[in-house]
């Protein structure tokens, strides 16, 4: 008979117990809502910052790419324009040089047009010759620069000599003993001049 009370006050015991943790376990239910929702939003939180950490990281990346990009395209361009300068130098110096070594051809058939002739056709041919010389010229934009009668300008003519002459104006170029040479706005060959009245 004591083990029969014993064994309901066990039961009743563990019916106790069992009523607390379902009490305790009701009251978590009710308290688990407000509870668990912040537990909830911190982990949204930490997956936020990671998300837009993320996205960051790719703004940035991309701006990179972008900016490279941007400087590669202006580092081609300046390359492009350098060369393409670099080229009409190069032709141009090329043009010069060839020019410098057939001008005096030139001076020479001028020489032989002002000359005295007595064979009109050779005089003729002559000067047809130095007319195509001059068109050739004319083509490469070469310039033959003649100052006679202007003002004497020692940054753009080679004074050779000084006269004395009455007739002419002071400082003024008398005469060309070898006319100057232009390529484009570059002079190649100063005009070698006789100055008088200075």
């Amino acid at each position: 008979m004591g083990k029969d009370i014993d064994l309901e006050s066990e039961i009743e015991k563990e019916a106790a117990e069992a009523e607390a943790e379902k009490a305790e376990e009701a009251a978590a239910e009710e308290n688990a809502p407000e509870g668990e929702e912040p537990v909830e939003e911190a982990a949204e939180t930490e997956e936020k910052p990671a998300e837009e950490s993320e996205a960051d990281k790719l703004k940035a990346e991309l701006a990179e790419q972008k900016d490279k990009y941007l400087r590669l395209m202006a580092e081609y361009d300046n390359y492009r324009k350098r060369t393409a300068k670099q080229q009409l130098e190069t032709r141009d110096s090329a043009v010069g040089d060839t020019v410098l070594k057939i001008i005096t051809v030139y001076d020479n058939f001028e020489r032989a047009a002002e000359t005295e002739c007595s064979d009109e056709k050779y005089k003729a041919g002559v000067e047809m010759i130095l007319k195509q010389f001059k068109d050739v010229l004319d083509k490469m934009n070469v310039k033959i620069i003649d100052p006679t009668g202007e003002p004497f300008d020692p940054a753009t003519a080679n004074a050779v000599s000084q006269i004395e002459d009455p007739e002419l104006g002071e400082n003024v170029v008398a005469q060309v003993f070898e006319k100057g040479v232009m390529i484009g706005d570059k002079v190649i060959r100063y005009p070698m001049v006789v100055v008088a009245n200075p």
